[in-house]
């Protein structure tokens, strides 16, 4: 298969690759290596006086280049946006920072790996979305 010059930039490179632990972590992961797609993105929200900041973004990928590859721009992106503040707390965060049809032109992702694109939406959500309290909405 041939990958645009973006997809193998991301994919020879994958700066953001790695794991965060932490009080301020979240992370969130989606996929199953079994069937040949997990993602897994750590994000590190540091308290402000008024509200959080993302400080650093972590992914782990197991899947094709292009999963590789849209995981670390996804990071590589919400850390350009960190610094930017726009994403200046966890109730900001509503997505990706492009839709799936945008990342899919973007890297050339043909149509039948749509799918895992959703397995990198799926586990970016999990990521950014807050966290459960325990005794509310049936948690545990």
């Amino acid at each position: 298969m041939t990958y645009n010059e973006l997809t193998r930039r991301h994919f020879e490179t994958a700066v953001h690759a790695g794991t965060l632990t932490g009080a301020g972590v979240r992370r969130g992961a989606a996929g199953s290596k079994d069937r040949g797609t997990w993602v897994q993105f750590d994000l590190d929200w540091r308290p402000g006086t008024q509200r959080q900041t993302l400080v650093e973004v972590r992914f782990l990928a197991f899947g094709c280049p292009h999963v590789i590859a849209v995981a670390d721009w996804i990071a590589e992106r919400a850390m350009a946006q960190a610094a930017l503040a726009q994403y200046a707390e966890p109730p900001a965060l509503r997505g990706l920072p492009e839709s799936l049809p945008e990342l899919k032109a973007r890297f050339a992702v043909p149509t039948e790996k749509l799918g895992r694109l959703l397995i990198v939406e799926d586990a970016w959500i999990a990521a950014i979305s807050p966290p459960s309290q325990p005794g509310v909405d049936g948690a545990a």
